[in-house]
């Protein structure tokens, strides 16, 4: 009987050379490399980034929310097109929603930002999230790291925007710009406190023309009133607000400079390195969380004891806690 011949492991050694001299098909394999679920891949994976890290952390990191239609990928396209042309490369990292019945994912942002695919200095890479919280694909921390390595000096991070992805977001970038749609009016009471808490910076989209100008406007106006009441994240910055038309490029180089001066402030103080050494911090701290749930789903044995120790607990045999205690047990926690 033939034996079951072992997966070859790639060659770190050649995508790390690649990978550092900018080559974006060893970027795009060592990122498969990263989302993948072997557990040879994911050690050599941590390798690399440890072997890269002295090439990353130079990169402006901006994470760009807002709710579904409110015109991301276009602002995005505009944008990034914008910033290579003035000679920066773009990495755009875009997580889109997964299904949560089948895991599968659109993954249209290439056919959204039609410039910046056809672009050279600029590199989009959709993840889906896997319902992942907030909708941050569980890598995306990693694929910034690599996209750094390779290179690129801006990375945007699109998130799903359906209301949970704030606080992740803010927990890889180093400025969080909130993108809002005209007519604030009634939809301002509706308004989470908490992403406007989190914003270094709100920018009224589709500010196109004539009437949608003038609804923008007045938008603004009302959001620079609600964050007027609130104290800002940082004794350097406050929050501005500004209209914008992605589609048209309009203000988009207003939002840019604004970016720009919020990290030379910051970087001034100190406050950008503390935010990254919080955020590493809790990427730790995920990760850990991250192992501890393989353990729990990578194992036969252990998938059978969850399931019967969920049966228990719905059948009201056995109390959550006593379910809890008896999954935790297994794993040796």
């Amino acid at each position: 009987m033939k034996s079951a011949m072992a997966p070859i492991l790639p060659d770190m050694d050649n995508i790390r050379e690649r990978l550092l001299r900018g080559d974006r098909a060893a970027l795009a394999r060592a990122i498969t490399l990263a989302e993948s679920r072997r557990p040879d891949h994911r050690a050599a994976v941590r390798d690399l980034i440890d072997a890269v890290l002295p090439e990353t952390g130079k990169a402006i990191r901006v994470g760009i929310t807002g709710v579904p239609g409110v015109g991301k990928s276009t602002t995005i396209d505009m944008l990034g097109s914008q910033l290579t042309k003035a000679g920066h490369k773009v990495a755009v990292l875009a997580v889109d929603p997964s299904s949560t019945r089948t895991g599968g994912s659109i993954l249209g942002d290439k056919t959204r930002m039609a410039q910046l695919a056809q672009d050279r200095n600029a590199f989009i890479r959709p993840s889906p999230s896997s319902g992942t919280l907030g909708g941050v694909a569980a890598k995306t921390r990693e694929t910034m790291l690599l996209c750094e390595a390779a290179g690129f000096d801006v990375i945007l991070v699109e998130t799903v925007g359906v209301g949970q992805s704030e606080t992740a977001v803010a927990d890889l970038t180093d400025f969080f710009l909130v993108l809002m749609l005209p007519g604030a009016g009634d939809e301002l009471q509706g308004i989470k406190k908490g992403i406007l808490e989190l914003a270094d910076m709100i920018a009224v989209n589709k500010a196109d023309d004539g009437e949608n100008e003038r609804r923008a406007k007045a938008a603004a106006q009302d959001y620079r009133g609600a964050l007027h009441i609130l104290t800002p994240a940082s004794a350097t910055w406050s929050p501005p607000v500004i209209t914008i038309s992605g589609l048209h490029g309009k203000g988009l180089d207003d939002l840019w400079s604004k970016i720009e001066d919020h990290r030379q402030k910051l970087t001034a103080t100190g406050e950008i390195v503390e935010r990254r050494k919080k955020q590493d911090v809790k990427w730790m701290w995920a990760l850990v969380h991250e192992r501890l749930h393989q353990k729990l789903t990578g194992s036969v044995e252990v998938r059978k004891a969850t399931a019967e120790a969920e049966k228990s607990v719905a059948s009201g045999e056995h109390s959550p806690a006593a379910g809890a205690q008896a999954i935790s047990e297994l794993i040796g926690l």
